[in-house]
């Protein structure tokens, strides 16, 4: 149907008028929550930003690191709240739910999918960058930790304390405290101290009450919940009583890459078996990636490479007659080790070169950001030799170095805890937990689907009924709740289940009882629901 020029003329103007009045009622509602805010917290005026501030821009954008969700057309705050005490937290919960508005809570900006600083309705960011203060108990040899600390800043501090101490925290030093222990957490000392949250011991949090409550306070059921039960569903945590792990004063460390030519298919189909079996001293990452080389004999010069990097928490000699024993098909050699202290080894793992200053880990930004999409897997069985070069095949399709397979092997500590101690759920029968990246800067809707077909493509081979995943890596292509309005149970098993399997049942009833009006909520947080 063709539209007159007199009717067409009518629709321009009302969709102005849409707009206008769109921008007019969010503007309205920003002004009324920032008089909300200042009438009842005199003191919080520096810690806001509206984008009328020329402060705004770089602290949204400063902890955005999937750069997937910095585009012009990505959802803004109408205001970011950098608190820097718990009284203004209680302000900032109030004068949201008085008006209306949802608050997304941000440790360090590592969301999959942006959930901490993206919404598709009228939304306010609570940065938690200011809480960063580390308390250390030498005697008990725990330390209070906040939510805004990296894992760059916590091992520094922890460093600073101590050499023969140290913390099983993530691998990436700019990622968010508050975050990875919400999910789980886990990094290079997984398999001999178990995750991040097996080893919280207290927890202070503001309920959407306003509450300050500490684990006797909140009770044993909360204080599971916010343990592995994923970020923003039971309060905003301000800090964590962890507890402390002995390390050696010299352990030991390597990075060694095979490709296609060096025979990594052999290597890693034995990897698979071996690495949930090493010593619980011993961990072994892959990550793998397809490159260009002239040693390839294909005619697109393309071959698989996969890097194993490891550390050992001992010295050089014990960690090659472990590797012997147990995996020489990787044909480790002395020179491609080094020993090291701790510390030295977490910068290792950021990608920093060993011998920097450990006082790069206390720079929140340095490290690289791309746009990605990621999701991940768990098996339970080795994929077959077939199976790995058909995965190299599906890897060929992309463009070099823009796809990234990582690898991390379970076994040790984690084969000892039972799954229902914490939400986390992944524990004794898991090889591995499988992680797929994909580069969306360019060609964004192929790369997507090719992600979409490699999850086909690996569904014979990783778990089943319900295929598991990681609530760190946060896939909202598994479903999500109803952006208004209740979610149903089954609707919200769709994801819920995955991510945490029969916990997700007591993880509801948890919600239900402390949040039952659903303030802390996202796309996949946790729903109030009755059982």
């Amino acid at each position: 149907m063709k539209l007159s020029a007199t009717t067409s003329s009518i629709c321009v103007v009302v969709v102005l008028l849409l707009t206008i009045s769109c921008e007019a009622s969010a503007e309205d509602l920003s002004d009324r929550y920032l008089e909300c805010l200042n009438r009842h917290s005199r003191d919080i005026s520096a810690s806001v930003h509206t984008p009328k501030n020329t402060t705004f821009a770089n602290i949204l954008l400063q902890s955005v690191n999937n750069l997937r969700f910095a585009k012009p057309d990505t959802p803004k705050p109408l205001v970011i709240i950098t608190p820097v005490r718990g009284s203004q937290i209680q302000s900032v919960i109030y004068c949201c739910r008085k008006h209306g508005i949802e608050m997304r809570i941000r440790s360090g900006g590592h969301s999959f999918e942006g959930l901490s600083y993206v919404s598709p309705v009228p939304f306010v960011v609570l940065d938690l960058v200011e809480f960063k203060k580390f308390d250390f108990e030498a005697k008990s040899k725990t330390a209070w930790v906040d939510s805004g600390l990296t894992n760059g800043e916590l091992y520094y501090r922890i460093g600073e304390a101590s050499d023969r101490l140290g913390f099983p925290s993530g691998l990436w030093g700019n990622v968010g405290v508050g975050g990875i222990i919400s999910g789980g957490g886990y990094g290079m000392m997984m398999r001999k101290y178990g995750l991040a949250a097996d080893n919280v011991i207290d927890a202070r949090l503001i309920d959407a009450n306003g509450r300050i409550l500490d684990r006797k306070s909140m009770g044993e059921d909360w204080f599971w919940a916010i343990r592995g039960g994923g970020g923003g569903s039971f309060g905003v945590v301000l800090s964590w009583k962890v507890k402390l792990v002995p390390v050696p004063k010299t352990v030991t460390v390597f990075k060694v890459t095979r490709s296609v030519e060096q025979n990594l298919t052999t290597i890693f189909h034995r990897y698979q078996s071996v690495a949930p079996k090493f010593p619980k001293e011993l961990d072994i990452r892959a990550t793998g990636q397809s490159i260009v080389t002239n040693s390839s004999p294909r005619s697109d010069k393309k071959t698989m490479v996969m890097r194993f990097e490891s550390l050992y928490l001992g010295g050089l000699d014990r960690m090659l007659l472990v590797m012997q024993q147990h995996f020489p098909e990787l044909g480790l050699l002395r020179e491609d080790c080094s020993e090291v202290s701790w510390l030295q080894a977490m910068l290792y793992f950021s990608e920093f070169d060993l011998h920097m200053s450990p006082q790069i880990l206390l720079n929140r930004t340095i490290l690289p950001r791309t746009p990605f999409k990621g999701r991940s897997d768990y098996t339970q069985v080795p994929i077959p030799v077939q199976g790995l070069e058909g995965l190299w095949e599906m890897m060929y399709k992309l463009p070099p170095r823009k796809g990234t397979l990582q690898f991390t092997p379970y076994g040790g500590r984690m084969d000892e805890i039972s799954e229902s101690a914490l939400p986390f759920p992944y524990r004794s029968r898991t090889l591995y937990k499988f992680n797929v990246l994909v580069d969306t800067e360019t060609d964004e809707e192929a790369r997507l689907e090719w992600l979409r077909s490699l999850a086909r493509y690996l569904t014979p081979y990783v778990t089943k009924n319900p295929r598991s995943a990681y609530v760190n890596y946060v896939n909202l292509w598994m479903g999500t709740n109803n952006l208004k309005g209740t979610t149903s149970y089954e609707q919200a098993s769709r994801w819920g289940k995955r991510y945490f399997k029969n916990n997700f049942d007591r993880l509801v009833q948890i919600k239900s009882a402390v949040d039952p009006d659903n303030f802390f909520r996202h796309e996949q947080s946790i729903p109030p629901i009755t059982l």
